[in-house]
């Protein structure tokens, strides 16, 4: 039987913390911005909360980031990593490293 159906509680993770202080912007700020209050910020943060699909979408919205960007089922690892990772050209062996964005990496499933 699905986890889902015996009620079980999978975990949600979250970038909103990082996403916020890369914009310099409060809990207070984004609080308002999608109105709940800064507690709840906090709490969906820690991941002691999970947003409701219309929270999580005017969060998203917020970010202009698509959800899977901001929420996953799996841990995030650093975003640097899944975008700055270097790989080796195809066409050319030994030619330098290229930066490629990997989005499995970023999160989502």
């Amino acid at each position: 039987m699905s986890p889902i159906r015996r009620g079980e509680k999978l975990p949600i993770y979250n970038r909103i913390g990082v996403l916020r202080a890369e914009r310099q912007m409060s809990r207070a700020q984004l609080a308002e911005l999608v109105g709940i209050n800064v507690q709840s910020v906090g709490a969906l943060e820690r991941g002691d909360n999970y947003p409701s699909l219309d929270l999580a979408f005017r969060i998203c919205d917020v970010f202009d980031l698509p959800v899977e960007a901001v929420f996953s089922r799996r841990e995030f690892g650093a975003m640097s990593a899944a975008l700055y990772r270097r790989e080796p050209s195809p066409t050319s062996p030994g030619a330098q490293p290229v930066h490629s964005i990997h989005t499995d990496d970023i999160g989502g499933e």
